[in-house]
């Protein structure tokens, strides 16, 4: 009798042992195992990004780079955004989407170098298939790298995130969606104007050599700040308080960047783009579902999953994310619901059985501080 494969070993990151000592209670993410939450906890966390500033270690974010004469016009032509909105220095938030329909197989994060380097991120469940569709299509000269386990990210996150990466010798105070390089500990580090909590706050891009010295530094360094290392539960609240989306869950190739409310990060212009035709005429048309925040009216906690509901007996769709807002004290979630709910409308969730009445939102929740200077 053939035995049973055994599961593939999760891969960790640079920091992990960092994380055993420091009590984090570690779990799956896309094939990773990372910090979930520290002995702080998840509110703890949470609030430090809120009010001081916390340090994520995103490592299994994926990490890949297209080199060669026109590397930057080939991906111009495959993902979503237009790469001819920005300059070199500058990262843009796009899609990857699937020819055929649309859906969204990923999105991601673009550093613009040069004409012939594009650094992309990933997320890391789909970093594979990103690099397998971007090689699949490369003109000859162009060619696709996956850096997913060769460098580290770090997220430093918060009202004084500036203070602490400054008190390690690294730049800071430049324009949102910017990035600068930089030499720490005999290592280059990218350092971007960019995270994913809603706050000021900057990801760090370094080869794995650097990490430790990274994480490190920035502990020591930002004790006169109240820095807080934060776990992915931490990171997954504070980007629901915003309506972020997490891809396989509020986006997929079941999902469209209409049906997200992606629009804005498509260039609707520009002659070509992986999924354009069939998004054009989605978008002409009108898609039939949209998803859009719910804030509760009551106790009411929304989970992935939910039905979300017009009365008892008409269904308008499915919870999307959800969870309990730490800054709002109250319930809040993303729904894929149909379009014809509009902003304002009051709607029911069924959860565990028992309605209960949110109001259908523009996400963000909270007054987000990211563009602040």
């Amino acid at each position: 009798m053939q035995q049973p494969t055994p599961p593939s070993p999760l891969t960790t990151s640079p920091l992990h042992e960092r994380h055993l000592a420091l009590g984090a209670k570690m779990a799956e993410f896309g094939g990773w195992e990372m910090p979930l939450e520290y002995s702080t906890g998840v509110l703890k966390e949470h609030a430090a990004v809120r009010d001081a500033v916390g340090v994520f270690d995103v490592s299994h974010l994926g990490k890949a780079s297209v080199r060669g004469p026109g590397a930057a016009a080939y991906v111009n032509a495959t993902l979503s955004n237009d790469l001819g909105r920005i300059g070199p220095g500058r990262a843009q938030y796009t899609l990857c989407c699937d020819a055929a329909s649309g859906g969204i197989v990923d999105d991601l994060i673009a550093y613009l170098h040069a004409d012939e380097h594009v650094f992309l991120v990933p997320n890391a469940a789909n970093t594979a298939e990103v690099v397998r569709r971007l090689r699949a299509e490369a003109p000859a000269g162009v060619e696709v790298v996956d850096e997913h386990r060769d460098k580290c990210v770090l997220a430093v996150q918060g009202t004084r995130s500036d203070e602490v990466l400054a008190a390690l010798g690294l730049p800071v105070g430049h324009d949102y969606m910017s990035f600068v390089e930089a030499d720490f500990a005999g290592h280059r580090v990218v350092v971007c104007r960019t995270g994913y909590t809603g706050e000021r706050g900057y990801e760090l891009v370094a080869p794995n050599a650097a990490a430790v010295a990274l994480w490190d530094g920035i502990l020591e360094a930002g004790q006169e700040y109240g820095v807080t290392p934060c776990g992915l539960g931490a990171r997954d609240t504070l980007r629901t308080e915003m309506g972020y989306p997490l891809h396989g869950q509020d986006i997929s190739l079941d999902v469209t960047p209409n049906e997200a409310r992606l629009g804005w990060a498509v260039g609707w212009s520009k002659p070509a783009f992986w999924g354009r035709d069939v998004l054009l005429a989605e978008k002409e048309a009108g898609p039939k579902r949209v998803l859009r925040g719910l804030v509760a009216t009551g106790r009411g906690i929304p989970r992935p999953g939910m039905r979300v509901l017009l009365t008892r007996d008409v269904p308008l769709g499915l919870v999307t994310s959800g969870t309990f807002s730490p800054t709002l004290r109250k319930g809040v979630g993303l729904a894929l619901i149909a379009a014809q709910v509009t902003d304002g409308a009051e709607v029911s969730v069924d959860v565990r059985g028992r309605p209960e009445v949110f109001t259908v939102t523009r996400p963000p929740f909270v007054t987000p501080a990211v563009r602040e200077d």
